[in-house]
């Protein structure tokens, strides 16, 4: 299941690549993160940069693992995690345009178990409009940051 959502923002490439590569202060941003534990980190740039990260899902403290698989600075990165029969895809990208800056997040939960597949149709059906929410929040908390509120 993909959910993409995008936002305009009043700033540059630059600011806003600021602002959503610094996974370590991600919690200072976005008000959905509750917490993050580094893991691993690289010897440069964001590519295997590894954390724990604690969000609050239906009243309940959350916790995965992701990391980072793909990265192109000023552009975008994409990064990775696997719970409970699924792995998720998250792309967090940076356009520019006449309009000026946009920057663009999607989320693809990828059913990796029979199991998994089965709960899969359920989500799409009532888990889509809340992770479009969910990623909208985030795109508002990133916004905000850059532009200074």
């Amino acid at each position: 299941m993909l959910v993409e959502a995008q936002l305009p923002v009043a700033g540059t490439r630059a600011a806003v690549w600021a602002a959503i590569a610094d996974i370590e202060g991600a919690a200072r941003i976005i008000s959905g993160i509750k917490q993050i534990e580094i893991v691993e980190r690289p010897a440069s740039g964001l590519v295997g940069l590894r954390w724990r990260e604690t969000r609050i899902l239906f009243g309940e403290p959350a916790t995965v693992e992701k990391w980072v698989t793909a990265a192109s600075e000023n552009e975008y990165y994409t990064t990775r995690a696997e719970e409970k029969g699924f792995a998720f895809l998250t792309t967090m990208r940076i356009t520019e345009g006449a309009g000026g800056v946009t920057v663009v997040s999607s989320h693809d939960s990828q059913p990796q178990t029979f199991s998994a597949r089965l709960q899969a149709v359920f989500m799409g059906l009532f888990f889509k409009g809340v992770i479009r929410k969910a990623i909208l929040q985030d795109l508002g908390d990133i916004k905000a940051a850059v532009e200074g509120r």
